[in-house]
């Protein structure tokens, strides 16, 4: 039996659970675990034979933790290779002022930074809190992650979209080399 524990914000504990326990059930369907949630201390127990599937569960839990609803998190149950990264913004900044400067950064008005993001990478983006959490395939999540971290270093964003362009255009070239 492999087992993991890990803490949910009280806030995202609903979410977790979902309306009548149904996002809790389907995450221990999908994934044959099972999920004891103590909504108290916000402390999460995720127990099962198949350590895998405690990991890939642990993901899709940070993912809900993380701001993702339940049906961008189960993306990670989609397609083995899919995977979450969580950049820390707090390590970035030593302000609360600066760090809801690089939040609106990589927001965007209306969100339209993150949805830009999301749709040059075909990742999952969500800025929650102090981290900034990313769901995708391996190439695709780093692509995000720069171009995250080139938000964050004050990089104008024309230039950001420019660079993610650039890598769409690459990526899309190596399929079309790789399938002639």
């Amino acid at each position: 039996m492999t087992t993991q524990e890990m803490k949910v914000s009280a806030a995202r504990i609903g979410v977790l659970i979902g309306k009548s326990g149904s996002t809790k059930r389907e995450i221990e369907e999908k994934t044959g675990i099972s999920l004891l949630i103590d909504s108290e201390e916000g402390l999460v127990t995720i127990e099962g034979e198949d350590p895998i599937a405690v990991i890939t569960a642990q993901s899709v839990v940070q993912a809900i933790s993380r701001g993702f609803s339940p049906e961008r998190a189960f993306r990670l149950l989609d397609d083995e290779d899919m995977m979450l990264d969580i950049i820390n913004l707090a390590d970035l900044t030593d302000t609360t002022r600066q760090l809801e400067r690089l939040r609106g950064r990589i927001i965007g008005k209306a969100g339209t930074s993150r949805a830009q993001i999301e749709d040059l990478t075909n990742t999952e983006i969500s800025v929650h809190g102090k981290t900034v959490a990313i769901i995708g395939l391996p190439d695709q999540v780093e692509t995000a992650r720069k171009a995250v971290e080139m938000l964050v270093q004050g990089v104008p964003h024309e230039n950001v979209y420019g660079f993610l362009d650039r890598k769409k255009k690459e990526a899309k070239q190596a399929m079309l080399e790789y399938y002639s």
